[in-house]
């Protein structure tokens, strides 16, 4: 994915549009994501030994991943983001708009580096079957 949690967002659509903020929560099997302060709805509680008062309780609602953009911290402008591959072999993020490195995805892998690559592609020929 290409959100993470606590990644600056703004919203695209719906009654929040155009609004920034941080990310809570992302459920990557729904393809949701939970941003605080947007699609805030109003649940009203019973009083209960747990809710004493009862009323009505502010209860932020999650939206749709495709929903959102992530706000580069580098030009500030909401982008979309990519995938680079180091020379150590890690992942990173990047903005499209001005290639600024936004963060790593996963760390540094041995069997992935430049070096390793060239040298299993021209280390045995393939022998012929006879």
């Amino acid at each position: 994915m290409h959100i993470r949690v606590d990644d600056m967002v703004e919203v695209t659509s719906g009654k929040d549009r155009k609004s920034r903020s941080k990310v809570l929560h992302l459920d990557r099997a729904a393809g949701k994501v939970l941003v605080e302060g947007v699609n805030s709805v109003l649940k009203h509680m019973r009083r209960s030994q747990k809710n004493p008062r009862g009323g009505r309780l502010r209860k932020d609602l999650p939206i749709s991943i495709s929903n959102v953009l992530l706000v580069c911290p580098t030009c500030g402008q909401p982008t979309r983001t990519g995938v680079r591959f180091r020379a150590d072999g890690s992942k990173h993020r990047f903005c499209k708009k001005c290639s600024a490195e936004i963060g790593q995805l996963s760390p540094a892998n041995p069997r992935y580096t430049q070096s390793s690559t060239a040298k299993s592609n021209s280390a045995k020929p393939k022998s012929a079957k006879s």
